[in-house]
């Protein structure tokens, strides 16, 4: 999990400098010698009285020292000082800090994180931000000052993002033939009626290529299957989900083939879902992916998922 964390900060932070990290205007005050801004009137006067020829000015100042870079630059701290971490991560990290000289360091612990904005100018920070999330929610002090360790992460629901947007980044790098998203699906409607109050059915990943549409639902639990009795089943909740985004997609798209997959991260259970079913003249599968390999298997996996579904894909390593 250490070196999971520093890897994905590590890349994601590579390819933000490269595009340039982002910057915002934030409010200075500041006693000058030329007019900036707007002039503070009681302040400028008591200069004057004490006979400084200075202007008391509030302006704004387009900076890099905004929270969004504070939140990379201390969990970057906090996984350089965690003896986890492997050394080519941490060398990695250590010399993209460079870049981080004039941001300052924050307490993460007082971060309201669904207060942070995002927008078009600071989008492509939305992962690296919900990785710096996991690592203060999982950090605890060890008995030695200074020396801090990550907990186990039992908090489903940030894993599932996590697993959900490593599934859709998977196929968005490796697979650029494909359309990938994360697409709204609208509802199919009678004479095109008013959606107002519809529940909006956000897919996790949306894959198209051609004539072919596959909606993935990554599924993130402690229990794959519900319990009736003796018999285990897929949840019910999970199964009318996906069938409803691939029925009201294949109404919206008539000229094209919808299939829709739950895909499962792997328990160590003993049923595991790995079911194929065509209800209603479409096909919907359940799937389990097996992280507690190595990558290269874990990336066989997924790579199997897509060339089941969509012909003659060539792979972007």
């Amino acid at each position: 999990m250490y070196d999971l964390f520093a890897a994905i900060m590590a890349k994601g932070i590579s390819a933000q400098l490269k595009r340039g990290l982002y910057r915002e205007y934030l409010s200075r005050q500041d006693d000058l010698t030329v007019l900036r801004g707007k002039i503070d009137m009681p302040k400028t006067i008591k200069h004057r009285l004490s006979q400084k020829q200075v202007l008391s000015c509030d302006y704004d100042e387009l900076s890099e020292n905004n929270l969004l870079n504070q939140i990379l630059k201390t969990t970057m701290m906090s996984l350089l000082k965690n003896r986890r971490v492997s050394l080519k991560y941490r060398v990695q990290l250590k010399k993209q800090l460079l870049y981080f000289n004039g941001i300052d360091l924050i307490d993460l612990a007082r971060i309201n994180w669904t207060g942070i904005k995002y927008h078009r100018n600071n989008q492509s920070y939305r992962l690296l931000i919900c990785i710096c999330q996991l690592v203060m929610q999982g950090e605890v002090m060890a008995g030695d000052p200074g020396n801090s360790l990550l907990a186990s992460f039992s908090d489903e629901q940030g894993m599932h993002h996590l697993y959900e947007k490593f599934i859709l980044e998977y196929y968005r790098r490796h697979y650029p033939q494909l359309t990938v998203n994360a697409s709204r699906i609208d509802w199919a409607t009678d004479d095109g009626d008013d959606q107002f109050l519809l529940p909006n059915m956000r897919t996790d990943v949306h894959l198209a290529l051609g004539d072919r549409i596959l909606i993935i639902d990554a599924k993130y639990y402690e229990h794959t299957t519900a319990v009736w009795y003796t018999n285990r089943a897929i949840k019910s909740g999970n199964l009318y989900q996906i069938f409803t985004y691939v029925k009201n997609e294949s109404y919206n798209y008539p000229d094209k083939t919808v299939a829709g997959m739950l895909l499962y991260a792997k328990t160590d259970e003993r049923v595991q879902p790995d079911e194929n079913y065509h209800i209603h003249g479409n096909q919907i599968n359940a799937k389990t992916l097996d992280l507690n390999r190595p990558f290269k298997q874990i990336s066989a996996q997924l790579d199997e998922i897509v060339n089941a579904y969509f012909t003659n894909l060539q792979k972007n390593v």
